[in-house]
């Protein structure tokens, strides 16, 4: 049987754990991945659950929401790992949405519940975020700004998924004398 208030849990204190460590702001994007699927102790893309899903909203979502950032939710392989997120996002970094509506089988049950509780969501092909959850090996990866740095949390599973977590930072640019900012 599936534990939704103990997903939420893990859901909120996992993203509450990552933003004391990334250092974000009012504004910026935070993407997530998340197989519904791994949480729930099936093989990604085949076991996808809606119910999961909008446990891992419920513990995510209000924790962004109080600081301003915006969640960028990561669709699934068959949507070439679109991303949905706010129009106001969209806007504020210059992202062309494209037509696509995410589904359970095609997105997937985190882009889909997403898409269901953002205000006017739209969806866009990649973007650059400056933190992110990857929950159940989604490879948001190509979602993040260069340079991702990998933070621990002090949990490592949701559900039964995998959580892999990062923040970014500014590249290193000079040589043996330069000096770097503290943000770095």
């Amino acid at each position: 049987m599936l534990d939704t208030q103990e997903i939420t849990a893990q859901a909120r204190r996992a993203a509450e754990e990552l933003l004391a460590q990334a250092n974000l702001k009012a504004g910026d994007l935070f993407v997530v991945g998340c197989s519904s699927s791994e949480i729930v102790g099936g093989h990604i893309g085949k076991d996808s659950s809606l119910e999961a899903a909008e446990a891992v909203l419920a513990g995510i979502y209000p924790v962004l929401r109080q600081k301003g950032i915006y969640l960028a939710a990561q669709c699934c392989e068959h949507l070439n790992r679109a991303i949905i997120l706010e129009q106001a996002a969209a806007e504020q970094y210059g992202y062309e949405p494209v037509c696509v509506v995410p589904r359970p089988h095609a997105g997937g049950s985190w882009a889909t519940t997403c898409w269901k509780a953002f205000a006017h969501p739209v969806a866009v092909e990649e973007i650059r975020a400056a933190a992110g959850m990857d929950i159940g090996g989604t490879l948001i990866g190509m979602h993040l700004k260069h340079v991702a740095v990998p933070v621990r949390l002090s949990l490592d599973h949701i559900g039964q998924a995998i959580l892999l977590c990062a923040r970014t930072r500014p590249k290193y640019v000079g040589g043996e004398r330069a000096q770097y900012t503290e943000e770095a």
